[in-house]
């Protein structure tokens, strides 16, 4: 496999970011290139632990790191409401938020704290409810959100009469949609910010098949023997089959979040075969998202289930 393209980190001291899913994986390896930068980094975990733990890599790889954990379960939207209040009282502008957090392909259906089915609720309506609930930070800041979707998202659809799941849960299938939803979500954030003068940065970006924990982690709910996820991903990565590591999965998103010449309403991600592996590219916007129509219904269904609404202005 090829080495990916490096990308050039400009000078970020001074800046503030936030990174959901930092306690390892992807996450983790954005927050601390974004350290090593010069950005004060914020971790928002659901493990404490694991949170620690991250920030003891991150401190190691960047002696000096401005870097906190706070709490976050995505898959609680009272979680989302308190750590958005503490920020807003806080009231410092985020100039990058990097919405990356998920979970992949339950073997049986799950639901969040709020009912939702777990991956259209965690990936997607937590970060809308999250960005929402940060709006007057991201404004102050004239923010770049940069909210990670995936190549699956190429096949997803929105099933607009079953959008939870309820009465036919397919595990894949509902992750592809919940990473749709994700990039409408972006593009459609980008299409808001500038008809009402946000001042926001919205692009979407994937990691192609990148090795991370998110393969043991999801699949293994709800299964009392090890799903086959995790074993097949690590033997393509001996091989060096579109399979590639975090160093190089990180960068389609670090890109989006800090290149000069990245551009708003914008897909990025990796430019070698099938999206699977390779360094960062802007990539023409799937089919499946190249309607308006759908993401603006979608938004407006995610607001009235979050209870979080954007506004006017």
């Amino acid at each position: 496999m090829r080495q990916a393209k490096e990308v050039a980190v400009p000078d970020l001291r001074g800046k503030l970011a936030v990174v959901t899913g930092a306690s390892d994986g992807v996450g983790l390896g954005l927050a601390g290139r974004l350290a090593r930068a010069g950005a004060e980094v914020l971790l928002p975990v659901r493990n404490p632990s694991k949170g620690a733990t991250a920030l003891e890599r991150i401190r190691a790889g960047a002696p000096g790191a401005v870097v906190s954990t706070r709490v976050l379960d995505l898959a609680s939207l009272d979680s989302v409401g308190t750590l958005a209040d503490t920020l807003n009282r806080e009231g410092r502008p985020l100039d990058i938020l990097i919405n990356n957090a998920g979970v992949m392909a339950p073997a049986t259906r799950h639901t969040t704290a709020d009912g939702f089915e777990l991956q259209f609720g965690t990936n997607h309506l937590g970060h809308l409810a999250l960005t929402g609930r940060l709006m007057p930070l991201l404004r102050a800041g004239r923010a770049r959100v940069v909210t990670l979707t995936s190549v699956a998202a190429r096949v997803g659809g929105i099933d607009w009469d079953d959008l939870q799941g309820e009465r036919r849960y397919v595990p894949v299938r509902a992750y592809s949609s919940s990473k749709l939803a994700n990039l409408l979500f972006a593009l459609e954030l980008d299409r808001r910010s500038t008809a009402r003068g946000w001042r926001i940065t919205s692009m979407a970006a994937h990691p192609g098949t990148t090795l991370t924990k998110l393969y043991a982690s999801g699949p293994n709910l709800g299964r009392t023997r090890p799903a086959r996820h995790e074993a097949l991903v690590e033997r393509l990565a001996r091989w060096g089959l579109v399979v590639q590591s975090v160093d190089a999965g990180l960068l389609p998103p670090l890109y989006a979040a800090t290149s000069p010449v990245a551009k708003s309403g914008r897909l990025y991600g990796p430019d070698g075969l099938g999206q699977l592996s390779g360094g960062p590219k802007e990539l023409t916007v799937y089919r499946s998202a190249r309607d308006e129509t759908d993401a603006a219904r979608l938004w407006e269904i995610s607001e009235a289930l979050t209870g979080v609404t954007y506004g006017a202005a």
